[in-house]
């Protein structure tokens, strides 16, 4: 069976490509021994099948490993389709854990590093025009400390809250055509005070006699074209999409502006012309979305909005990092959104481009955050730093992401409340993300100890269990005003590092709950626990009106959407089956609590 057949990037779509996924050959090289040895030499034979794009510890791979293997190789044969020979050729990795060296027909074609986001190399010169091989070796070093691995588990059997790693190809590898003369990057930027969409493109190679068409479409009605001459590869064109109509701004309601209850999208086609012979088309889509902070509060489209997020960890239990099916992506956000909550914080892990695609059409905010290191050196600042450009560079018009997360909890910087290398390596990347992209909030160390930052993130699982009277009435009063809550220290740990304080930042209670319930035979842990759905939804309900009679909170994110391994204090259990109703979880969310913040 072929998984994983759709397209892979929903946010740049041309019509022709060919899906690599499948059975390739696959083998360990635990000696280090290919190098020496030529294993990219076509005539080498290696001695498993794995299934593209599941690693190699994923049941769904063929494999089912969870041992360490730091160095592996993946081969496959592959035909061009002869209708693609006056095009250059594009190989495109979707993600590759964590280093890859890829080669063509015995050819080296490129190297990258970096486990979580896409890279591509062009293979033209390589080709031969009948059966092609590829040959991909990886790297993932799985005791290294300094390279952004989240929860992949350094020790080789998961334990607490961390899991099985993932090595190697976990998200779609496929082929591209493309024209010499192309377009090669497109960047929309939203500027709902003036009703304007910025459309920014490249275009590579020969520009002579070349021109670009743009179209702008809403609900399937053309609201906007543009015929541009092409001078110089970069261009850059402001158009208005209200035109003086109140009813598309968000004053009265909506309007064409997106929400999570109103997802509304415009589709854009950009067409590139040799005089009046097509040489590319892309197609993507763009949503009208602003998000800032004002008066303790983070603002929607210019008015309070209080997110009720869900901490999403991204792991099934057949494919781990890797969705089974684009269904099994899309299913997370339904079930989430069918219990109340309107965003999810994706949790030390960049998601698939197919759930940002869904989050954006169904309406679902993101708080989009990178696997931590769990040690501090210069390698690993250099590391975070590189992935983090890679990471905006994919994900930036994505209109459901409204906040970036650079660090969780002091990972990577133990040493951050009083080590200035380490504060300002916060900073850093704070300031970096805002220079990349000034239309997101930046949470600089969710949880505690933090630097300058447009949220303070504050993690509290202390809420304790139901006959541990005291300890949540404590936990309530931490809860319910700026002073309390700037003074608590949840982890024995302060809010912010020393030289740090509040400036005004909204105060959102990013990670608390988890709730353990075990359902059937899985065994495992909780924050606090329970043993019946009665008792789950009365435990929830107990943690929820903590929250909601804060009187300086404007959001949250509960731990967790589902259980992952060892861990049970989701909401779902690891296979997405509901632990109660979850029209009762809807109900405790939907309940009443002031959503406007009035203490200063």
């Amino acid at each position: 069976m072929n998984y994983r057949q759709e397209y892979p990037r929903p946010q740049f779509v041309r019509s022709n490509w060919l899906n690599l996924n499948g059975v390739w050959d696959f083998a360990f090289d635990d000696q280090t021994i290919g190098v020496e040895q030529k294993w990219f030499q076509q005539d080498k034979s290696f001695d498993q099948k794995i299934t593209v794009p599941f690693a190699y510890q994923a049941k769904l791979s063929g494999i089912n490993d969870p041992n360490f293997h730091d160095n592996v190789w993946y081969k496959r044969e592959f035909s061009v389709p002869n209708t693609w020979k006056n095009e250059r050729v594009l190989i495109h990795f979707g993600a590759v854990d964590y280093r890859a060296w890829v080669y063509v027909n015995e050819q080296f074609v490129g190297f990258h590093e970096g486990g979580h986001v896409s890279f591509s190399f062009d293979i033209t010169e390589a080709l031969t025009w009948k059966t092609e091989t590829i040959v991909v070796r990886v790297e993932d070093p799985s005791t290294d400390e300094t390279i952004p691995r989240g929860k992949q588990y350094w020790i080789e059997q998961s334990d607490a809250i961390w899991y099985t790693r993932t090595t190697g190809i976990w998200q779609t590898v496929w082929l591209e055509p493309v024209s010499p003369t192309r377009i090669s990057k497109l960047r929309m930027t939203p500027d709902l005070d003036n009703g304007d969409i910025i459309v920014e493109f490249d275009v590579e190679g020969e520009l002579s006699n070349k021109k670009v068409d743009i179209e702008i479409s809403f609900k399937n009605e053309v609201v906007a074209k543009d015929t541009i001459q092409l001078y110089e590869n970069y261009t850059k064109r402001i158009i208005n999409l209200y035109n003086h109509h109140i009813f598309r701004t968000s004053f009265h309601h909506n309007g064409w502006n997106w929400t999570p209850e109103t997802p509304n999208l415009f589709d854009i086609k950009i067409i590139l012309f040799d005089q009046e012979a097509k040489l590319d088309e892309v197609q993507s889509y763009f949503g009208m979305r602003k998000i800032h902070t004002e008066n303790g509060m983070v603002y929607l489209n210019n008015k309070p909005y209080y997110q009720k997020l869900v901490l999403d960890q991204g792991y099934w239990p057949e494919g781990l990092l890797t969705a089974p099916t684009d269904e099994a992506l899309k299913q997370d956000i339904t079930l989430a959104k069918e219990m109340g909550f309107n965003g999810c914080r994706k949790h030390q892990k960049v998601e698939d481009p197919r759930f940002l695609y869904w989050a954006d059409q169904l309406g679902f905010l993101v708080w989009g955050e990178c696997a931590s290191s769990p040690y501090y050196n210069e390698d690993a600042v250099a590391r975070l730093t590189r992935e983090w450009i890679e990471i905006i560079n994919r994900d930036y018009n994505h209109p459901s992401i409204v906040a970036w997360v650079p660090l969780n909890e002091s990972w990577g910087v133990p040493f951050i409340r009083n080590n200035k290398m380490q504060q300002h390596h916060s900073l850093s990347m704070y300031h970096l993300l805002h220079s990349l992209d000034s239309t997101r909030l930046v949470v600089s160390n969710d949880g505690w100890e933090l630097t300058k930052t447009d949220i303070c993130a504050i993690h509290n699982y202390n809420h304790g269990n139901k006959d541990e009277v005291a300890k949540y009435e404590v936990y309530k009063e931490e809860l319910l005003t700026k002073e309390n809550i700037l003074k608590s220290q949840p982890a024995g740990r302060g809010i912010y590092a020393n030289g740090f304080n509040h400036q005004g930042e909204p105060i959102l209670l990013t990670e608390f709950g988890g709730i353990g319930f075990k359902v059937g035979e899985d065994a495992g842990w909780g924050y606090t626990s329970v043993k019946n759905a009665e008792d789950f939804v009365s435990d929830y309900k107990r943690i929820m009106e903590a929250v909601y009679a804060s009187k300086v909170l404007h959001g949250f994110c509960y731990t967790q959407l589902t259980d992952v391994e060892q861990e049970i204090n989701g909401l779902l259990t690891y296979d997405r089956k509901p632990k109660c109703e979850l029209k009762l979880l809807k109900e405790m969310n939907d309940m009443w609590h002031e959503t406007i913040i009035k203490e200063k």
